[in-house]
């Protein structure tokens, strides 16, 4: 009796070890690299860093950091652990998307779908706009490139 007992109790410790694993969406403290390279890119700043895993089978890991510009506008520095900037993302009003992009969403999606708007500039220096949509109670990312044309539509969790 005192065996199973044992047994049991072991079997669910090991249970409770395997849940304190890292969560990605939970700020964490990134390597010194990633936190001089955001630093150095954007002094006074004062970023929320998360942390996430990419890639084909989940083995890059990515830093987030978060903060904002001004008063509220928001924004997005996206680190690989050795503190090479991947992608920036800022927040901008309907006003500031390309005229194109602005016809293409009054045409295709009512005015309150549009939930955030953001300029994504990538690690090759290539710049997207990318407009968050709520439509069947479902969140999707339009993209348009940098002209304003449409790109592709992606379902977001």
């Amino acid at each position: 009796m005192k065996n199973i007992f044992f047994a049991i109790a072991f079997l669910y410790s090991s249970f409770l070890i395997g849940q304190n694993g890292v969560s990605p969406n939970k700020a964490v403290t990134p390597p010194e690299i990633v936190v001089f390279a955001f630093q150095k890119e954007y002094p006074g700043k004062v970023p929320v860093w998360t942390m996430e895993y990419v890639g084909d089978d989940d083995d890059e890991i990515r830093y987030e950091a978060k903060y904002t510009t001004d008063k509220k506008t928001k924004a997005l520095a996206v680190y690989d652990n050795l503190g090479v900037l991947k992608a920036y993302e800022l927040q901008i009003p309907l006003s500031q998307l390309p005229q194109k992009a602005q016809t293409y969403l009054k045409k295709n999606y009512p005015t309150n779908a549009v939930k955030e708007i953001a300029v994504v500039v990538d690690d090759k220096n290539k710049t997207t706009y990318e407009v968050g949509i709520q439509k069947d109670s479902k969140f999707y990312d339009v993209v348009f490139d940098k002209n304003g044309g449409f790109d592709v539509i992606v379902e977001k969790d």
